[in-house]
């Protein structure tokens, strides 16, 4: 099964980046937007993964969950990897709870790399992604969106509690991905 380790986010954060989606979508670009329900921060992507791997899996989140903090967290600027000139990955920042959040993901690296799982090339990077751009349609307009937009959560404060993590199974259809969660571990309290 496909799976991968992530942060859920609220219904309410959800809406708030469903409504930066709108704005962006008006670009009319070839962009493939994130549905709302399935919009979350990803820790660790793990990739396929056997029934009794999963089981491992689970412990070392419980293990990482015990050693972390609950914290909050918020959304910070709007960007694109590789960059906002060129997007293909349209991503929403954190600001608040940044380092916590790397401190999850490295803790995570290095606990499933013990399983036998790879780390991840790339340095981990706290984002949100929202959409992923399909081809040059509108390209252009599509940046100058982002650029226009990318303060759009500055100065208004959009925090939210990050309680737990979440183990989530990634079942691909003719509609998109449908994520179903595995195993939720809380972090522990203050």
């Amino acid at each position: 099964m496909r799976t991968f380790i992530a942060i859920e986010l609220s219904q309410e954060i959800k809406d708030k980046l469903s409504e930066l989606q709108d704005l962006l979508k008006k670009a009319g670009a070839d962009v493939k937007w994130i549905e709302p329900e399935n919009i979350h921060l990803t820790l660790k992507f793990l990739g396929e993964i056997d029934e009794g791997k999963s089981i491992k899996i689970t412990g070392a989140i419980e293990d990482t969950a015990k050693k972390s903090r609950q914290f909050r967290m918020n959304l910070g600027s709007l960007g694109a990897f590789p960059r906002i000139e060129f997007p293909r990955i349209v991503w929403v920042g954190i600001d608040k709870g940044d380092k916590e959040t790397a401190v999850l993901a490295r803790e995570l690296e290095e606990r499933i790399e013990e399983l036998g799982i790879s780390k991840e090339e790339r340095p981990f990077s706290s984002h949100i992604t929202i959409g992923r751009v399909k081809g040059t349609l509108n390209k252009d307009g599509l940046a100058n969106n982002l650029k226009e937009l990318e303060n759009y959560f500055s100065g208004r404060n959009i925090e939210f509690d990050v309680t737990k993590i979440t183990l989530f199974k990634s079942t691909l259809g003719p509609g998109g991905p449908v994520y179903a969660a595995l195993k939720e571990v809380k972090l522990t309290t203050a």
